[in-house]
């Protein structure tokens, strides 16, 4: 029996989920709203990276609200004479920051790179906060910078506590996240060996979020504006007492989204820029709108060899949201010399023994016409074991069973097809894992569940899950697309995005690659777990090695889905294109999105076409 509805299937629609739990609700950062598109069968969403379940202890809404209280006590302290030739107030200046200025920026860095840095394998140092009471987002955002650095040659990452002096000439670059502010009741924990050898060295260093203030009193406030142009001890996270509502970032004149829900936005810190005799141009790479009172003003800028961003870009993220800025500004620093290049990737989902030939040959044919090579998931075993589209009679269909099906795929693979490897069974033993137990419906390697809100929350590994567990569904999987006479599939793509980090790492093992989003768990970098379902998800613009050691093919712009879910709204193609669009600002990434076979062929046709418009060439995932 041919089904088709149109599956539940969940993948995240929002970039990076830091999924932890809320004292006061589910906390989500990087996408965690969107991650919830967990569900609704493969018709839908992404392979969802979604909501935690409570087991994270990390409070957003805590968090930004003591950043913003340590902030007005460090507003509230008297402050030396500002120098007469500064801007006259935040306000003014607010309105009066430079043009973005890309290029020139692009041209310094590559000057401030030496031969030896610019070599083929650059090595980044991701430096985090481990302290205070929120110390565990530290390594939760280090992995989602090392997993972007990870793109142009090596990394580490450490504590920034274990800096030593000197450690910064080892590297190519260096990145800081600045996630607990340091101030009142928290001690400083960067060293002051960091703050030197940064104010000293000509090494790239971007700077994310806080503390940049205790570094310009650490090396003294006059030798850091007369260096850099702009003075931190004066720049506030409010403007006019408040946070205001930061909505845009404006980078390589692409207009970037940033939603944070109301009471967990910390705020982006708003440089003040120094002006006059005697100060170094500061150059403004992106611009922030604040939309609650018009003002703008640098969210990312830079001088001599420091980059700064105001805030930390990897919480509540989409598509065609601010990170992908900072996933730009990483070639400055670590890859200057790159040429603007656009790839496109498309891959066909969720394709089971129950899928239909007509509909897959129909894809092939298609694509082919436009010389688009693809992707195709297939899942090798369908099973309904609840008869829930069968009358409540149980079914189970391999490949193998459905000759006509597997003449599809081969009729596929024949015309620029790539044959990847989705799952087992894409479900979880007869549960509801979170609707009815069937094959593209549910995960398969995670628990989850659907609260009263309609909300896919997530909650843990499953029971039994072990490397041998999920070796032995890997190995059952590969011997059906034996069984059924198809080539052994070389790339993977997790069901609905979701597994443990063992789970992923048994996946590496056994193929080349995995092309999707996928999740970072607590102490992979440091090995102190803060719980088993605390963990960062992150969807690339680009090819990465990732901190599980794996490379990562990327899926950043996410698929077609026509009917709201999960209090998700409809993604059409209109919405595709956006995202490639946006996506332009990263000078050489990609517009990767994936597509169900069950729906019809035009909105493809019009993703393709306006995906084409931008200017991308379609790439095989076989190529990367």
């Amino acid at each position: 029996m041919i089904h088709r509805r149109r599956r539940r299937g969940s993948k995240l629609s929002v970039l990076l989920l830091l999924v932890a739990a809320l004292v006061s609700g589910t906390f989500l950062a990087a996408g965690a709203q969107g991650a919830q598109s967990a569900g609704r069968g493969h018709g839908h969403g992404h392979e969802a990276v979604g909501a935690g379940s409570g087991l994270g202890h990390v409070d957003l809404k805590g968090w930004a609200s003591a950043q913003l209280k340590a902030d007005r006590a460090r507003h509230a302290k008297p402050h030396p004479k500002a120098p007469a030739s500064a801007a006259p107030s935040m306000s003014t200046q607010l309105t009066t920051v430079a043009p973005v200025r890309t290029a020139t920026a692009v041209t310094r860095q590559a000057t401030l790179l030496g031969p030896a840095d610019a070599a083929a394998d650059p090595r980044a140092l991701v430096l985090y906060d481990t302290a205070g009471p929120y110390g565990q987002l530290g390594e939760l955002y280090a992995m989602t910078a090392a997993n972007l650095a990870g793109h142009f040659g090596s990394v580490t990452a450490k504590p920034v506590q274990q800096y030593t002096a000197g450690m910064i000439d080892s590297y190519s670059a260096v990145i800081y996240i600045g996630s607990t502010y340091y101030g009142g009741d928290i001690p400083d924990a960067v060293p002051a060996a960091f703050y030197a050898d940064v104010a000293a060295s000509s090494k790239p260093v971007i700077w994310t979020g806080a503390n940049i203030w205790n570094m310009a009193n650490a090396t003294g406030v006059a030798a850091f504006t007369q260096k850099y142009g702009w003075d931190p001890t004066t720049s506030y996270y409010e403007d006019g007492g408040s946070v205001g509502t930061v909505t845009q970032v404006t980078y390589k004149n692409q207009t970037l989204t940033r939603k944070i829900p109301a009471g967990q936005d910390g705020g982006v810190l708003r440089p003040n820029i120094l002006t006059g005799t005697g100060y170094p141009a500061v150059t403004t790479l992106a611009q922030g709108l604040d939309s609650s009172n018009g003002h703008t003003f640098g969210w990312a800028v830079r001088s001599s060899n420091l980059t700064y961003v105001g805030e930390i870009p990897f919480a509540y993220v989409s598509e065609s949201d601010r990170v992908v800025a900072f996933e730009d500004l990483l070639f400055d620093a670590l890859a200057p010399a790159t040429a603007e290049r656009h790839r496109a990737m498309v891959r066909l989902e969720d394709i089971s023994p129950e899928a239909d030939p007509a509909q897959l040959k129909a894809m092939a044919d298609y694509l082919k016409s436009q010389n688009i090579p693809y992707g195709i998931n297939v899942i090798p075993v369908y099973t309904d074991p609840n008869g829930t589209y069968n009358n409540g009679v149980p079914q189970t269909i391999t490949l193998s069973q459905r000759p006509q099906v597997v003449s599809a795929l081969k009729y596929m693979l024949a015309r620029g097809a790539v044959l990847m490897d989705h799952g087992y069974t894409h479900q979880y033993g007869k549960t509801a894992n979170p609707y009815n137990g069937v094959t593209g419906d549910d995960f398969e390697f995670y628990r989850a569940h659907v609260d009263s809100a309609d909300n896919v929350v997530y909650d843990g590994p499953v029971a039994e899950d072990s490397a041998l567990w999920a070796q032995a569904r890997v190995t059952a999987a590969l011997a059906e697309f034996t069984k059924a006479g198809l080539p052994k599939p070389t790339l993977w793509t997790t069901p609905h995005y979701a597994g443990s980090a063992t789970d992923y790492k048994v996946f590496s093992s056994n193929f080349s690659a995995r092309l999707e989003r996928s999740l970072y768990f607590s102490g992979t970098l440091g090995g102190n777990s803060a719980g088993p379902n605390s963990f960062i998800g992150q969807f690339f613009p680009y090819v990465v090695k990732d901190v599980y050691g794996t490379k990562v093919l990327p899926e950043n712009i996410g698929n077609y889905e026509p009917e709201a879910f999960n209090n998700h709204p409809a993604r059409l193609p209109a919405d595709l294109v956006a995202s490639a669009k946006a996506n332009l600002a990263v000078r050489d990434g990609f517009a990767s999105f994936f597509y169900h076979p069950y729906y019809p062929l035009q909105p493809l046709k019009d993703t393709v076409d306006g995906i084409k418009a931008l200017g991308y060439t379609f790439v095989s995932p076989g190529s990367l």
